[in-house]
């Protein structure tokens, strides 16, 4: 009995090496072009530097009444800077099966940490959370 139990334990630190070896899970790709949910806004995501980041390339939709730019930035300096072009995704780095980053929300004017990642219908899961508590949207794929 002592002898299959040395056996079984010499065999498992042989194994463990292997397993331990395997390379971890890489995040399915997010760059590309993006509408988001409500349609009112095309996000170009792309390379920038080391990370992968997130530019309002177009305005699709509008808010009525609205200045097409950004009001609610906590800086007052930012206020008057267009929308088309603001980084709404920064900082996006491979965290294994999705990518972690910070979204700002020009609609309120803050920042969330962010998760986003690839969804099998191929769409965009993107998430802003406070702590524990996150917000989902679903962003799809221009063509």
């Amino acid at each position: 009995m002592v002898a299959i139990t040395r056996i079984a334990a010499r065999a498992a630190l042989l194994i463990l090496p292997l397993v331990t070896a395997l390379p971890a899970k890489a995040a399915q790709p997010i760059t590309g072009r993006w509408a988001t949910v409500d349609g009112k806004a095309i996000v170009q995501i792309a390379p920038c530097g080391k990370t992968l980041c997130g530019r309002i390339e177009k305005i699709v939709k509008p808010t009525p009444g609205r200045p097409q730019t950004d009001i609610k930035n906590p800086d007052p300096a930012l206020r008057s800077k267009p929308l088309a072009g603001l980084a709404l995704l920064t900082g996006f780095k491979d965290a294994g099966d999705l990518w972690k980053g910070s979204i700002y929300d020009p609609e309120s004017g803050k920042t969330y940490n962010s998760k986003v990642s690839r969804n099998g219908d191929g769409t965009l899961k993107v998430q802003g959370c406070i702590m524990f508590f996150c917000k989902t949207q679903t962003w799809t794929p221009m063509r």
